[in-house]
C-alpha cells in the first residue's frame, strides 16, 4: 500500500484493493456507512449522535469527509467538520470501519488522512470522542497521539463518552507519530 497525494491536495491511498476518496457527507455510500455506525452505537449504547448533518460542515476547505474503498466496496469512513474557529480547533467525527475488516488498518489511514488534509488547511488541533467500551477506538486514538481532554459535547455521560485532542500545529511531529503508529 503507497500513500501520496492527488492534485486536488487530499490524501491519497491507493493499491490493488484499497482508495481513499473523498466524498460530500450526503452520498450513497458515506450515508450508509454513517447509519452503520449509528446503528452499531445504539446497539452498544442504547443511544448515539443523530445521522442527518449539513453536508456544508463536511466540505473543503473547512471540512472533509472520506471513505475508504476495499475491493470497491465502501468500508471505512470518517470526518472532520469545524469546532473551534478561534482556536484552529476541528472535530473528527463518524469513523466507522466494516467488522469484518476491522484490525486492518483501515481506520489509521482515514484518521492519518483527515489530520494532514485538517493541519495543511490550517487546524491547529482536533478533538474527538468515543466510548468508554469502543476498545479499538480509543487504542487507535491514543496510538494515534491524542491526549485525554475534559468533555466538550454538552449532555455527554461521563462515565460513557471519552474525550481527546491532538495538536496538529506541528504537523511534522504529527507526520513522524502518524507514520508509526500506521506502521504498528
Amino acid at each position: 500500500m503507497t500513500t501520496g497525494s492527488s492534485e486536488s491536495d487530499l490524501p491519497v491511498c491507493k493499491s490493488d484493493t484499497v482508495e481513499i476518496t473523498q466524498r460530500p457527507y450526503d452520498h450513497p455510500d458515506a450515508v450508509r456507512l454513517v447509519r452503520a455506525l449509528y446503528d452499531e452505537q445504539v446497539a452498544r449504547y442504547g443511544f448515539a449522535d443523530p445521522v442527518d448533518a449539513d453536508p456544508a460542515e463536511y466540505a473543503p476547505p473547512h471540512g472533509l469527509f472520506l471513505i475508504i474503498y476495499s475491493a470497491n466496496v465502501p468500508s471505512a469512513c470518517g470526518g472532520y467538520r469545524p469546532y473551534d474557529p478561534g482556536t484552529s480547533t476541528v472535530e473528527v467525527k463518524k469513523m466507522y470501519t466494516i467488522p469484518d475488516l476491522r484490525g486492518e488498518g483501515l481506520g489509521r489511514l482515514v484518521l492519518f488522512a483527515l489530520q494532514q488534509h485538517a493541519g495543511r488547511h490550517g487546524a491547529a488541533g482536533a478533538i474527538l470522542e468515543t466510548g468508554a467500551h469502543s476498545h479499538a477506538a480509543l487504542s487507535l486514538f491514543r496510538q494515534a497521539g491524542y491526549q485525554p481532554t475534559g468533555r466538550y459535547a454538552r449532555g455527554r455521560d461521563a462515565a460513557i463518552n471519552r474525550a481527546f485532542f491532538k495538536d496538529l500545529s506541528d504537523l511534522q511531529s504529527s507526520v513522524r507519530d502518524d507514520l508509526r503508529a500506521i506502521a504498528q
